[in-house]
């Protein structure tokens, strides 16, 4: 896989945090870059991937360990 180029750890934050901070990441970054999210807050879930249809960003994993949702989004 690519590198990442920004990593947001979004852990023991609640729902709507993870979105917007990975929306203001996508906003500051170039196409094509990866931006990695860590979230706990069960939402991210379902919210996340909703945000990238809506907005045209691709996620290119997601993944759940011990609790910690991850995703790994490229910015359109």
């Amino acid at each position: 896989m690519d590198d990442v180029n920004r990593t947001i750890d979004a852990r023991g934050q609640k729902c709507p945090m993870p979105v917007l901070l990975v929306a203001k990441a996508a906003k500051e970054m170039q196409s094509g870059e990866l931006v990695r999210l860590e979230a706990t807050d069960g939402g991210a879930r379902s919210d996340i991937p909703a945000w990238a249809s809506q907005t045209g960003n691709e996620i290119v994993s997601s993944s759940e360990s011990d609790g910690v949702l991850t995703f790994t989004i490229r910015k359109k």
